[in-house]
């Protein structure tokens, strides 16, 4: 379990900015120290990515993800291209998970085979890379996605490679002209129901990182809130130690 090494980062893409932009030198670094020269591409949550003259698909999103990894020297593959998919998971040095919608993501490696082995191998010390989607499926439940349920995967069980669940994209904003939810108001339904459950809203241009032993919240936004039943909810810092989540 200590030989785990993840990046879970909550979006790739910042407004105003390209894809990937904001994260690509936390990428370039937790790569560089894992000795990363190749990866696999698990695309199944890009139900309408398109890019350049691709049209919507896995192939455009392979390639979107392709040309951004290039520029770190990281060669990567997409999985959906494999026929024999479960030696490709057991043979690849790290394994990138883009964001998407989630339920289709988790549908599609439930389908393969591949969510319990994927985890296994990163619990081996496979290094994972994950956003939005990537970054949900490594809580125990795929709960506290944003995402509607278009499809409907076989459970809601997902990854565990951490004890809590990730909220990515968190944010308070509330418009006084919309009378639903707000973030918060979801998730604290999620801790009513699941008491015993630290909910991690991870903002915009954050990431958790996970490395020897020790979960960091890096990136340019400095905060993100726990949630627990029962308990006023809390902001750490990056200056904070986080890994009670972990235990």
């Amino acid at each position: 379990m200590n030989n785990r090494k993840f990046l879970l980062i909550s979006n790739s893409t910042n407004a105003g900015e390209a894809y990937l932009q904001w994260c690509k030198p936390m990428i370039q670094n937790f790569c560089e120290r894992h000795n990363v020269k190749t990866a696999l591409f698990i695309p199944y949550a890009g139900v309408k990515v398109g890019y350049k003259h691709y049209a919507v698909g896995y192939d455009a999103y392979e390639e979107k993800v392709k040309d951004n990894f290039n520029e770190l020297g990281i060669s990567i593959k997409s999985l959906h291209r494999e026929n024999n998919v479960i030696d490709v998971v057991k043979a690849a040095e790290c394994v990138i998970v883009g964001g998407g919608n989630t339920f289709c993501l988790v549908y599609e490696m439930q389908r393969l085979g591949i969510m319990d082995l994927i985890a296994q191998r990163v619990r081996e010390g496979m290094p994972y890379i994950g956003w939005s989607a990537g970054s949900n499926i490594a809580s125990p439940t795929l709960c506290t996605t944003n995402d509607m349920p278009i499809v409907e995967p076989l459970s809601f069980k997902t990854m565990n490679l951490v004890p809590f669940q990730i909220n990515p994209h968190y944010t308070e904003f509330f418009d006084e002209k919309h009378g639903g939810e707000t973030r918060m108001d979801r998730i604290n339904e999620f801790i009513e129901v699941n008491r015993n459950v630290n909910v991690v809203g991870i903002p915009e241009a954050t990431a958790l990182s996970f490395e020897n032993s020790s979960l960091k919240l890096i990136g340019r936004n400095n905060k993100l809130k726990v949630f627990h039943y029962a308990t006023e909810p809390k902001e750490y810092s990056k200056e904070d130690d986080i890994n009670f989540l972990m235990l």
